[in-house]
This record gives C-alpha cells, structure tokens and sequence, in this order.
C-alpha cells in the first residue's frame, strides 16, 4: 500500500534556481536518512551532481527553444509513502524507481531517496521540469495526482503490495474529538507544582531540583529555564501569578502558599521506569535532592503496584516467572523474524538468478558445443557470466532442481504475510517484557532497600 502526492517546487525567496535544487535534492539524499545514501538511486543523471546536471538541462532547453521564465516551476517532487511493516528500505526505492520511469515516460531525469527515519519507509522522488533532450517541458496537466496513484497503485499490485481502497466523501469518519494540547508553559507550571509539593528547603534547593528534573537554568537579572523540548529559554516572570521568581521566594518566606493552576488537568502518562537509589543520590545531591529522589520513588512504586494488579499478579515469583516467559517469546518471535527475512532475501537471489538463467541457457548450450570456444566466450562474455553465476548461487544454495518462479512467489508473499503478523506481535511482547522487567526491578529494590534498613537497625541495636 503506497500513498502518493505530486509536488511542484519554485525557486524559494532569496535563492537562485541553482541554490533552490540544491537544497531540495540535499534534503533528499540526507545520509542519515537513507542510509548513508545507500538508498539513492538515479536516472538520467548522477545523485551527486544531480542539481548541476538539472541545470545544464535547463540552459540546453533555453538554447533549443530559446523560452525563459523566471516564475517557471524549476523541478517536481513525488513523495511516495508506504504502509509499515509492509516492504523493505531497498524493494521501497526499487518500486519508486519504477514509479518515476513510469510517470515520466523515461523522459525527465530524477532522483529516488528511500527515507527510513520514520515508522513508515517513504521514498522522495524529484525530477526536472525540463526534458533531458532540452525540447520540452513537464506541465502539471489536470488530475495528475489521480493518475499518478494510478500509476502507483498498478506498481503496488504487480508486487504484491495492497491498494488503497477508495471511500466515498460521504461514507468517511468526520473527525470530532481532538486530543488537547499542553503548551510549554502550563508544563513547566505542573513541574513547578511537583517539586515545590516535595517542599524543598529554600530557594537554591528548589533551582537544583529544577535542573534535577531536567531543565537547563540561565540565572541574571531574571532566572530563565529551557526543558529538553524547548529552543528557548522561558523567563519564570512570564508564567503567571504564583510561578513568577518573586512569588517562588515569597513561597518559601511564608509570604504566600502555593495554590496550583495544574490540578485537574491531565497530565502526559510517563512509562513505568526503574527506581533511583536514593542512597547513592544523597551522597551526590545533598538532603534536598534525597527528599525529591523519596517522592520520585513513591510515585514509580505506585506505578508498579498498579501495573502488578492490571495484571493479577499476587507475588514476586509469579512476576519473575511472567517475565521469563514473555521475554521467552519474545526471543522466540525475533529469531522467527530473523529466518524469515533470511529465506525472502534468498528467494529474492534465487528468482533473479532463475531468471537470468533462463535468458541465458541458450547461448551456454551454444558456448558447449563450440567447444568452450574463447572467441565465442569473449562475443557473449556477459551473458556467459551469468550464466555461470546463476549456477554457482544454486550451488551455494544446494539447490538441485529449479523451482518455478511462481512458486517462489507464492512462497514469497506467505512469508512476507506472516512476518509482518509476528513482527506486530514482536513489539507488543518486546513492550510488555519491558514493563516486566521494570516492575521487578523496582520490586526487588524495594526489598533489597528494607533488608538494608532491617540489617542497619540490627547493627545499631547490638552496639548499643
């Protein structure tokens, strides 16, 4: 299943038609998106110098027509996005080559960069509006978005890919709940709400416990803070009544209580995570940080016994034991997996070698009766090597008699079908092993820190 949308590009405010491409064919080939540029492919030109040789068709086409424009569109994009679980990064770009050679009628010169830094493996494809003989011009006719998922959807289909299946306006769900969004500032107010609920000491106990939770602090004439999310540092002056830096140091004068703004809101729900030592941190944070790091433990050890009555789990024993067997399957599944993708990339091998087998079988079987001629090998070399490396990929395979290409196929979409069932039920495992494991990790620190104090108290009581 693909989803298709066609793009014009103009020259951006600012940059010149040579800067413009550059940027749009950059933003394509961006290693860390496409592998280190493994999935770029071309045609018509070289993905390196793709943007120059775009351009040196540009002047051939001014030079045969001898037409300009400066408001012209200068390239098109195809983004080309698939459904997850569904195809690979390289079958990803092979079919968004093929896409574009369709499209463009082998006319136009274009680039195909497959993008995996996503859940779903999408492919941007950016031809030129110019035609590489320089005698015309692509025109965005009527309703060519239509027949480019046409184009898209018949790829789809020859490659054993679903479709997508048109709904009518009429017959959509219309959307009428939108999830609420929590700005930055009511984030930083509910944190602000947490730690002053842990009442630290003074002032500097509460800055240190701001840059405990994670923010960065900027002090001068106003204390500033930036989270992680944030690209810019908020004044605590521009939160409100109640958050400003004066109302926090009137707070711990006693001047003021700290009436929240947050309650009743709901807050993002964080993954059950593992318990910090408190022990530890008291010797690096001081008795501020210990009494923040005590709440911190509380509310993951309420997370915990939540998690363990969600799932009726009564002892230590039975979450070991649920544990071991979901981190079991879990194991089981990916090796599953792994086999899979195994044999698909030795069908993928055995067909193409099939293939060129086949085309080739004729002219081997001349080459023997010519005596293994060297002038007939060096008059057929290439197809000759195909041959012979068809061959050694079935020896190497152990492969004895041929299977038919249909019947690789079949194979091929069965196993492919049931890789993507146990790679969906792989993440759900992968997640619950997880929140296993961290359950019992908090559980048996929870007893590994009352063993201490039981064995301190002994300690205590026999010296005295």
């Amino acid at each position: 299943m693909a989803a298709v949308r066609l793009i014009a590009l103009h020259t951006n405010k600012g940059r010149t038609i040579a800067q413009t491409l550059g940027d749009r064919t950059d933003y394509a080939k961006n290693p860390e998106k496409t592998e280190k540029g493994e999935l770029v492919t071309a045609y018509g030109c070289d993905p390196i110098t793709v943007d120059e040789e775009f351009m040196l068709q540009k002047r051939l086409y001014y030079q045969v027509t001898g037409r300009s424009r400066t408001d012209d569109v200068i390239a098109y994009q195809i983004r080309q996005s698939f459904k997850p679980g569904e195809i690979t990064p390289e079958e990803a770009n092979r079919l968004g080559h093929e896409l574009a050679l369709r499209f463009t009628k082998g006319k136009y010169s274009f680039i195909v960069a497959t993008h995996t830094d996503r859940e779903h493996i999408h492919n941007h494809i950016v031809f030129n509006s110019t035609a590489m003989d320089g005698t015309k011009k692509f025109r965005d006719f009527r309703r060519s978005g239509l027949a480019l998922q046409k184009i898209s959807d018949l790829v789809c289909l020859e490659n054993g890919l679903s479709v997508i299946t048109p709904v009518p306006y009429s017959e959509r769900k219309k959307r009428t709940v939108y999830p609420k969004r929590e700005s930055v500032r009511s984030i930083i107010c509910g944190d602000i709400d947490t730690i002053l609920s842990g009442k630290p000491k003074d002032f500097e106990a509460f800055v240190r416990a701001i840059e405990n939770a994670g923010y960065e602090v900027k002090r001068g004439a106003h204390l500033a803070i930036k989270g992680k999310s944030q690209l810019r540092y908020v004044r605590l002056s521009s939160l409100g009544e109640g958050y400003r830096e004066e109302d926090i140091r009137a707070f711990f004068t006693g001047e003021r209580k700290q009436e929240s703004k947050t309650v009743g809101k709901e807050r993002r729900e964080k993954p059950v995570s593992l318990l910090l030592d408190v022990q530890k941190k008291l010797q690096e944070k001081g008795p501020g940080y210990a009494r923040w790091a005590t709440v911190y433990n509380l509310k993951q050890m309420s997370k915990t016994l939540l998690f363990l009555r969600d799932h009726n789990i009564d002892s230590v024993e039975q979450l070991q034991e649920l544990s071991a067997q979901k981190a079991a399957k879990r194991d089981e599944l990916l090796f599953s997996i792994q086999a899979s993708e195994k044999r698909l990339a030795e069908i993928a091998t055995l067909k193409k070698h099939i293939i060129n087998y086949s085309k080739t079988r004729v002219t081997y079987e001349a080459y023997r009766k010519a005596g293994y001629s060297k002038k007939f090998f060096e008059a057929h070399r290439e197809e000759l090597t195909l041959h012979k490396a068809a061959k050694q990929a079935f020896d190497e395979l152990g492969v004895k008699k041929l299977p038919r290409v249909r019947e690789l196929n079949a194979e091929y979409a069965e196993l492919l079908s049931g890789k993507k069932a146990a790679y969906a039920e792989y993440r759900k495992l992968r997640d619950e092993a997880q929140e296993m494991t961290i359950a019992r990790t908090n559980i048996e620190s929870l007893y590994d820190s009352e063993k201490k104090e039981e064995t301190e108290k002994n300690r205590k009581e026999k010296i005295h």
